[in-house]
């Protein structure tokens, strides 16, 4: 079992996939007069959307923030929580975990969106993108929160969906978890960790067969 559970938000505990994705792909339409295919759009989920204009080479990224964020909002009603992790968190917190999360959203988002609200109940400790200089993949996030948190790496797992989750975590030293709701099981992840739903979640974290 372990005592420390960091969660990333998209993709892990709320299904956010469609309405990122979609909402860039209108964006980058709308600015940039290209058509970006959906699995293009994916390849930028979980990156901190601040860096997104600048690896899209798009000059004006507080233009392109606006509209994506406008699209965004609009989009809000595809996003729910992922079946069964409103019932896991209060099984975690009364298994004597301590529970957190680190996100690529900016506190703004985070604080804003309706959905997050009810799991907020459970996070002992958030870290949004302005609370580390660098970002996932850099550990910076990971490691700050072990600092507020008081923590140890040997006695955490951070559970993402992304690389850019996984990179994080090992640089912290912490265990991973890679959350697979879509059953993708892609390359690059440790093998021995992966949820393809809420009851393999919650039997990974407190070491159960």
């Amino acid at each position: 079992m372990y005592k420390n559970v960091i969660f990333d938000i998209d993709g892990t505990l709320i299904d956010t996939e469609g309405t990122g994705v979609h909402s860039l792909i209108r964006t980058v339409k709308e600015l940039m007069h290209r058509e970006m295919s959906y699995d293009e759009a994916y390849t930028y989920f979980g990156i901190p959307s601040v860096n997104v204009p600048k690896l899209l080479e798009y000059p004006e990224p507080e233009e392109f923030a606006d509209l994506w964020e406008r699209y965004f909002v609009e989009l809000r009603y595809l996003m729910k929580i992922f079946p069964g992790i409103s019932e896991m968190m209060p099984v975690l917190s009364e298994a004597g975990c301590k529970i957190g999360c680190v996100t690529s959203r900016t506190r703004q988002e985070f604080e804003n969106d309706p959905v997050v609200q009810p799991l907020r109940a459970y996070f002992e400790v958030e870290i949004c993108a302005e609370d580390s200089l660098r970002h996932k993949p850099d550990p910076e996030p990971a490691l700050e929160y072990l600092k507020r948190s008081g923590a140890e790496a040997s006695s955490t797992i951070y559970v993402g969906d992304t690389i850019f989750d996984c990179r994080c975590a090992k640089g912290a030293g912490t265990e991973f978890m890679l959350a697979d709701w879509a059953d993708r099981n892609p390359s690059g992840f440790p093998s021995h960790l992966r949820a393809r739903n809420a009851e393999e979640m919650l039997k990974g974290i407190l070491g159960q067969p």
